[in-house]
């Protein structure tokens, strides 16, 4: 088998850079896997999981937003802020479950309310670009 060409590989350039909400999620997520891990191994894949799999969806959703054209823009990023409400739903339940200590609960906390106000302006911003979108609302 021939050698990997550099010029031929994924990996040959530096990945093109992600709108900064994209990052803030990404941050966000890896915040919440250093606390997963320190959940009882029980609830490492019970509702750590459900948080897990919500944070991933969220994560493809808005990376698949910076894509698609601007008109279905609103929609996604809809979805991704019920995405974030759930987030912050489940590490709240984790949280009053005494799973995550209050120090570490309120490290994420502001940073999950950051990015929800990231989407929502986000999402915001397409909405005043348009004069109703496709459920309805006006700008």
């Amino acid at each position: 088998m021939g050698q990997l060409n550099s010029q031929n590989s994924f990996y040959a350039t530096p990945p093109q850079p992600n709108l900064p909400v994209v990052e803030k999620a990404k941050e966000v997520y890896k915040h919440w896997l250093t606390l997963k891990r320190n959940l009882p191994r029980g609830e490492q894949f019970g509702i750590g999981t459900k948080i897990d799999l919500i944070f991933l969806d969220l994560l493809e959703t808005l990376r698949y937003a910076t894509y698609i054209k601007s008109d279905e823009k609103v929609v996604l990023l809809g979805q991704a802020l019920v995405r974030i409400d759930s987030i912050r739903f489940f590490i709240q339940l984790c949280w009053e479950a005494k799973l995550i200590p209050n120090k570490q609960y309120a490290e994420i906390g502001p940073s999950i309310e950051e990015l929800g106000k990231m989407v929502g302006g986000w999402r915001k911003g397409y909405l005043s670009k348009t004069p109703t979108n496709v459920i309805g609302e006006k700008k």
